[in-house]
This record gives C-alpha cells, structure tokens and sequence, in this order.
C-alpha cells in the first residue's frame, strides 16, 4: 500500500538553524482524494520492463495507425512508472520528505502522474497532436528534477546514509532515464510524421540515430566545453582525435552528449589547474575512437569505444574511490575561480530536455538550430552552465548513462597519479532496434 505516513490531521512546523540561517519545513500535504485512489489503483500494476526494440517499433514504418498505437502505448506505461516513483518519494524518511525540494519533485511526480492516467487514449491523429502537446508540458516541467533533487538530498545528508541515497538516486535516475527515452521517442515520430515523414527512416527513429557520429558529437561537445572554459578560467587545452573518424554506431545522441561533456569538463579543469592558464602551454586532450571490429549478431552486440586521454595530474587515490558517489566533489578546493561549479539551471535532464527538442528538429546529431548545446551556448555563461558540477553528480550520472543499455557498457576511469587520466568509454550500439535491451 502507498504510503501515508506523513499525511497528518493538523500542519507540522519543523525549525532548522543551519549557521545563521533558519528556514521552515511543512509537511506536505496529502495527495487529493481522486489521486489517492488512482495510486492505490496502479499499485496493482507495477510496471514492468518492456524491450527498447517496442519502444523503438512504433517509428520504424511511420504511419497515423503506428503513432496513434505509440500513444497508447505511452499512457499504458508511463503512468505505472510515474506512481512507482511517488511511492518511492512516500517512502523515505519524514524528515527528508519535508524537505521544499523533495517536497517539490514529489509534486511534481504526482500531478504528472494524475495528469498522463486520467488522459483520453487518443483514437486519431489529431487527438495525438493534442496529447503530444500535453506530453511535451510534462517534459518541460520535469527538465529540471535532476539538479533539484540533487539540492534536496544535500540538504538532507545528515538523515541518510551514503549507501541508501545512492541506491534511491540510482532507481530514480534510471526510471527517469526510461521515462523520457518513452515520452521522447513519442514526441519525436509524432513531430516527424507531421511533418511529411512517412514508412521507413534510414537514418533516425525518433530519438535513436542510426548513423550517430562520435568524431560530430566530440567536435560540438567540445566546442561547448571550450568556450565556457575559455569565459570561466580563462583559456582551454586543445581536444586532439585519433583513430576511425568515419564511424558511426546506432545510439541515442543526446546520451552520448551528456557523457562527453561531462568528462570533457572535468578533462579541461585538470589540464588548466595543473598546467597553468596559458593555452600555450596546456597538453592537448586527447580522444581516440574506436569502434567494433565484429558486426553485431543476437548473441554478441557490436560497441563504440572512446578513450578521452588527460594530462591534468590524476586523481589521488583518496579522491579515486569516491570518486563515482553522489555528492563528492573536488570543487572549491582549489584557489581557481569556477563558473564550471556554480548555478544549478541544466544538469542532464536539462541537456536531455533539450536533446528531445533536438530530435525533435530532425534528430541532427551534427548539431543545427535545435541542438542541445546551440541552445544551451545561446543562453550564455550566466545561466549557470556547470549546473551539476559542484554538487557531485556530473561523473556518476555519466556513468549511469553510459551502463544504461547493458550489455558490457560503461565508463572506467584509469588515473595515474602525478600525470593524467585515461577515461575509458564502452557503448552498445543499438542497430538491431535494442532486440536484447530492456528499459
């Protein structure tokens, strides 16, 4: 049963003094009674894993029939998932769940889910256009639930342990991943079928690009990471590329764009910390892509290797095994004045908002007026571009992405202390439609 342990008769005031400061916790209110009973409804319907080839289905012969089936396939999933996440929000402890932040992604999840269970299965393409615009809101509130809860769970570390948070942010994170992946891939074969599109796509299906380009997405990537480099330190190192420049792999661009910036700032902060601010003297970045020698068959996927190559120092051995938990950070701890580390506006789900948006506009994994990072860039440094740097999140959330699809993959980082890093990146390319992947 969901849970209603803080669903109380009378409102509850809890005073906390951090230093000087004093805020006021409320206890959130209970969920209305139609919601109640709409959750207590799907808590028989757990959700359950679908493959990602489903998923992926609908957009391979595009027609009015297949989008309309998207839809309901859309509201006969994600409405179990958003409800497992309420409960999984009822579920912590009182004095986390009255924290403002986790008190406002909880109400968040809760109207979404009210919203997307009490909606109309659409039974033809205009009412789909008129849910997909529905859907795209949900999407848009939610862009930033990642960094939000990020602050609340900071402001919460005394009440929790290390093991217990990482395993809450760790559900709720690859549930959030699925959730998007499904509304994403909606929105986006809803936009391209209004747009002409029609039978089958040789080179995108909604959000996956079936000619995902590594050496594209490094160029943009590093683009980005070089200006904002450049207006927060001052200077950045060159990024230098080796190996197969031509090839290209089945993969969601957004994913991958998430992954490199990430490691991609992490890579230019050490060279310049270590190195100094002169562009001259800083050793270049260097990556080298590598991809599956062995097609891919249904017992054996094919994969996408890069290696991103640093000589920003390492990272000490203390530093190595926290490495990858929530909340550590070596921000702040240097005299270097960082922009990298400070606002909380963006995060991945931010740069995955607008990755959909980017598939949306034709799912260019070179970049073009609707790519993630021209938006992100557009908006310039005082949005607060390192957005979940500082927090600690940046590197684990890279490595979740990185492992989602399964299969072998994943990201491992090899330091040697006193010189640099080697991250070592290992995707599962997703040309056989995801047969084997569940999401």
């Amino acid at each position: 049963m969901f849970s209603t342990s803080r669903h109380i008769s009378r409102p509850l005031r809890l005073t906390c003094r951090r230093s000087m400061e004093t805020y006021t916790r409320r206890t959130p209110p209970p969920p209305p009674a139609e919601v109640a009973s709409l959750l207590q409804g799907y808590h028989g319907q757990p959700p359950h894993s679908v493959p990602l080839a489903q998923v992926v289905s609908f957009g391979e012969d595009l027609s009015p029939e297949s989008v309309v089936a998207s839809a309901n396939f859309v509201l006969s999933e994600i409405p179990r998932r958003l409800a497992q996440r309420v409960q999984s929000l009822d579920n912590l402890p009182f004095i986390v769940g009255t924290n403002p932040f986790i008190g406002r992604i909880h109400e968040l999840y809760q109207d979404g889910f009210k919203t997307l269970a009490t909606y109309p299965a659409p039974q033809n393409i205009e009412e789909n256009w008129a849910f997909t615009r529905r859907l795209e809101e949900l999407v848009g509130a939610h862009a930033d639930d990642i960094p939000i809860m990020a602050k609340g769970f900071k402001e919460c570390a005394r009440y929790m342990t290390p093991e217990k948070t990482s395993a809450f942010l760790n559900s709720a994170i690859r549930d959030r991943i699925a959730l998007r992946l499904i509304a994403e891939q909606h929105i986006s074969i809803s936009y391209s079928l209004r747009e002409g599109g029609r039978g089958k796509s040789t080179k995108t299906v909604g959000v996956i690009d079936k000619k995902t380009s590594p050496k594209a997405l490094i160029g943009m990537c590093g683009r980005f990471v070089s200006e904002l480099s450049e207006a927060s330190l001052g200077s950045c190192p060159e990024v230098k590329l080796e190996g197969q420049f031509d090839a290209t792999f089945a993969y969601v661009p957004v994913h991958l764009e998430y992954i490199l910036t990430e490691v991609l700032k992490n890579s230019f902060r050490a060279t310049i910390e270590r190195h100094g601010h002169s562009s001259s003297s800083l050793p270049p970045v260097t990556i080298t892509i590598s991809p599956s020698s062995i097609p891919s068959s249904p017992s054996r996927p094919a994969y996408m290797s890069l290696r991103i190559r640093d000589q920003g120092g390492g990272i000490s051995p203390a530093n190595f095994r926290k490495i990858f938990s929530y909340a550590f950070t070596t921000a702040g701890e240097s005299s270097v004045s960082d922009p990298f580390d400070e606002g909380m506006g963006g995060g991945p789900y931010a740069a995955q908002h607008v990755g959909g948006s980017a598939a949306i506009g034709g799912g260019d994994s070179t970049g073009g007026a609707g790519n993630m990072f021209g938006e992100i860039t557009g908006k310039g440094v005082q949005v607060g571009l390192g957005t979940l740097a500082g927090l600690g999140y940046g590197l684990p959330l890279a490595k979740l992405y990185s492992e989602y699809f399964g299969g072998g993959s994943g990201l491992e980082l090899v330091p040697l202390d006193g010189f640099g890093t080697d991250c070592f990146i290992k995707l599962r390319s997703l040309e056989r439609g995801g047969d084997e992947v569940l999401i």
